[in-house]
């Protein structure tokens, strides 16, 4: 999985770079290309986490980071700044990374709660 949220990441970076130099691109190229980045960041950094509650807080933000993706990608299209079948199997991949991501956080969840009931 951490190589799956990099590779969406490389590939959302080559997205942004083939996009249009106007106004509305450069504001859309930037929050993309940063929730993109973050989606992988956070992903590696929580398998660092210090607790469980640091890596559900982690996957919480990359979960909310590749839904954010995928909307910006979705204003792209609506802004016709690119034809959306350009970008449907990058868009499709911002929602599996969502919901794997929100299951995890979920799968998570319960073991915290889990073992604080046991303690």
């Amino acid at each position: 999985m951490i190589a799956r949220t990099r590779a969406f990441a490389l590939r959302v970076f080559k997205l942004c770079s083939s996009l249009p130099h106007t106004p509305e691109a450069a504001h859309i190229r930037s929050q993309l290309f940063r929730c993109a980045s973050s989606v992988a960041a956070n992903y590696r950094a929580a398998h660092r986490a210090k607790s469980d509650k640091d890596y559900l807080n982690k996957l919480k933000i990359c979960e909310e980071e590749a839904d954010e993706s995928y909307f910006w990608m979705d204003m792209l299209v609506a802004c016709d700044l690119i034809n959306q079948q350009k970008i449907e199997s990058l868009m499709h991949e911002a929602n599996e990374l969502t919901a794997i991501i929100s299951a995890c956080c979920i799968t998570k969840r319960r073991h915290i709660e889990d073992n604080r009931r046991t303690s």
